[in-house]
C-alpha cells in the first residue's frame, strides 16, 4: 500500500464510503491536503489517528463500579475484607457474575464454569458472554469440591450414584451457580438423571448455606468445596478439583483494586489462612489462565 492514499484508497482502507471520508476530510477531522483539486491522505498518519480514535472509544466508556460479583468462595471473602482492597462483593452465582461484568454493572466477575464438551474451565463461558471485550482470566486457586456429609458420614455416601438412594435429600445450588453446573456434569457422566435427586425445594446461593442445611439436618448431604465443610465440622467427599478464576477486562487488571488483592494474595498470611482453611491450592494464583 502506497505510502499516499486517494480518497478511494483511503476509503477503503479505513472501510467509509467515500462521501463521509470527504467530509471528514473538508471539515478538519482527519489528516489530508487538498492538493491541485484532489484529497490525498498519508497512510501513516491515518493509522495513527484511527488507533487513537479507537483508545479515545476505549477510555470514553463508563468505568464499571469497584464490585466483584460472581461466585461465593470463602477464601476470597476473607481476603477482600483482610486486603483492604475496596471492592464490594456481589454474590450470585457464576453466570451472573459473568453477565454482571458484561453489562458494565461490576469491575470483575468470580467463576468456576466447567464445559463439558471440552473440559476447560471458565474459558468457554467468557468467550461466549463476553466476546470481542479484551479480557483476562487470572487463577484464584484450585478447589476440591464433592459431597458434605454429616460428621462420621452415616450413610456411608462415597459417589454421585449414592445421591439417588431413596429419601435421600440433598440441598442443592441455583441454576446458575457454578457448583449446579458441575454437579450435573458429574451427574450425566454417571448416568443419573437430575429427576433422580431428592433436591430441597429452595436452594442454596452459597456455600456456607449448603454446609448450613447439612450440618441443622435440612439435608442428609450437599454439594460443595471442603473448605466450608471444614468449617462446620462436617464429613468430606472430593469428588473433583475445579479452577476459580477471576475474570476481567485487560484494563481493569492494572488498576489499583484489583493489584492490592492480588499482591495481598501473594503473601505469608494469604497463605495461611489457605491452608487452615483447606482444600485449596494456591501454587498458581495470579497466574494468567486465558487472556481472550
Amino acid at each position: 500500500m502506497p505510502d499516499v492514499l486517494t480518497l478511494k484508497e483511503a476509503a477503503a482502507f479505513l472501510r467509509l464510503s467515500e462521501r463521509s471520508l470527504y467530509e471528514l476530510a473538508r471539515g478538519g477531522r482527519v489528516p489530508a491536503a487538498q492538493i491541485g483539486g484532489k484529497w490525498l491522505f498519508p497512510r501513516r498518519q491515518l493509522e495513527h489517528w484511527l488507533s487513537a480514535a479507537a483508545d479515545n472509544a476505549e477510555g470514553a466508556r463508563a468505568a464499571p463500579p469497584a464490585i466483584l460479583a460472581g461466585s461465593h468462595d470463602p477464601l476470597l471473602d476473607w481476603a477482600v475484607r483482610q486486603s483492604g482492597c475496596g471492592l464490594a462483593l456481589r454474590s450470585g452465582g457464576s453466570l451472573e457474575g459473568l453477565a454482571a461484568l458484561a453489562a458494565g454493572e461490576a469491575v470483575a466477575a468470580a467463576t468456576h464454569l466447567l464445559d463439558p464438551d471440552s473440559g476447560a474451565f471458565n474459558e468457554p463461558a467468557v468467550r461466549e458472554m463476553l466476546a470481542g471485550r479484551g479480557v483476562v482470566g487470572l487463577v484464584w486457586a484450585w478447589r476440591e469440591q464433592g459431597l458434605m456429609v454429616p460428621a462420621g458420614n452415616p450413610l456411608g455416601l462415597a459417589r454421585v450414584t449414592d445421591l439417588t438412594r431413596p429419601g435421600l435429600r440433598m440441598v442443592g445450588r441455583q441454576p446458575r451457580a457454578g457448583s449446579h453446573v458441575l454437579l450435573g456434569h458429574l451427574l450425566a457422566e454417571a448416568g443419573v438423571r437430575v429427576e433422580q435427586i431428592g433436591f430441597l425445594a429452595q436452594p442454596a446461593l452459597a456455600e456456607d448455606e449448603v454446609a448450613a442445611a447439612v450440618l441443622e439436618g435440612r439435608a442428609e448431604v450437599g454439594f460443595g468445596i471442603r473448605a466450608e465443610a471444614t468449617a462446620r465440622g462436617l464429613d468430606f467427599v472430593p469428588l473433583i478439583r475445579e479452577r476459580f478464576d477471576l475474570v476481567m477486562e485487560r484494563r481493569h487488571a492494572f488498576e489499583p483494586p484489583l493489584q492490592r488483592l492480588l499482591g495481598f494474595a501473594r503473601g505469608a498470611l494469604f497463605a495461611a489462612r489457605a491452608g487452615h482453611m483447606g482444600g485449596y491450592d494456591i501454587a498458581p494464583t495470579g497466574q494468567v489462565a486465558f487472556n481472550l
